[in-house]
């Protein structure tokens, strides 16, 4: 398999991903899964207009990827990134 058919199949699987993610919001929406939202996430509430800000929502999003990611990564790239921190490390501690 060549690069070109690799990188069609990741664009295919990723349009088909946030086809499902679009759809479960659109539903989800009207069965009352739309407002997700955690205790320390910014809402200010004015007369004309509202503004969300879903920081820890985003932190936690973001430990589950990584979490997701580290499971599926390849082990050599996780040993290059630990390379990496440790070189790092080595020259500012």
């Amino acid at each position: 398999m060549n690069s070109m058919e690799t990188s069609a199949k990741i664009i295919i699987v990723t349009g088909f991903v946030i086809m499902i993610a679009g759809l479960l919001f659109l539903f989800g929406s009207k069965i009352g899964l739309g407002s997700f939202r955690l205790p320390g996430d910014i809402v200010i509430k004015k007369e004309s207009f509202t503004f969300y800000f879903p920081w820890v929502t985003c932190i936690v999003l973001s430990i589950i990827l990584s979490i997701i990611y580290g499971i599926m990564a390849p082990k050599k790239l996780l040993s290059l990134a630990h390379s990496k921190i440790s070189l790092f490390l080595k020259i500012f501690i």
